[in-house]
């Protein structure tokens, strides 16, 4: 039987210890089999990299220790509720469950909002306040049509 507090209280310390050395108060563990594979804490600001959270760095870093793209199998533990981006990373790794501590709205609490995000995700592009605009979509088509026709690809 997992222990999900424990894996959690990890998480949590991640978390905590990051906070103590100058960073966000994020930290994440990835477990598969009922170990320990990865675990990965917020680092925007000590890589100047803003998608450094915290489960992206734990995916990662269990991507890299597993040698795959696909976590299928695994659970991720992390201290807050995953932000949009962290999210998308958490679906595109096939992880088979999430347990967070802290919620969006306690991180919002504390000035880490992405409820804005959710927000303009919900807008067409016109609405936005990032501009998208499509050019080049007939050359930019080319790699899909080479990747389509590609029999050696490696489906992810």
């Amino acid at each position: 039987m997992i222990d999900h507090r424990m894996f959690m209280a990890r998480a949590i310390l991640l978390s905590e210890d990051n906070v103590k050395k100058g960073g966000g108060p994020f930290g994440a563990v990835i477990v598969k089999d009922g170990e320990i594979v990865a675990e990965g804490y917020n680092q925007v600001t000590a890589q100047n990299d803003p998608t450094a959270h915290a489960e992206v760095t734990a995916i990662r870093n269990a991507c890299r220790i597993l040698d795959t793209f696909d976590l299928s199998g695994c659970i991720i533990y992390t201290s807050c509720e995953p932000c949009p981006m962290c999210l998308g990373a958490i679906y595109w790794a096939r992880i088979d469950k999430v347990f967070y501590g802290n919620s969006k709205s306690d991180a919002a609490s504390i000035g880490f909002d992405d409820d804005f995000i959710y927000k303009e995700l919900e807008r067409p592009y016109s609405g936005r306040s990032l501009s998208f605009v499509q050019i080049m979509k007939d050359e930019a088509n080319n790699a899909f049509r080479l990747w389509d026709g590609l029999d050696s690809k490696t489906e992810y």
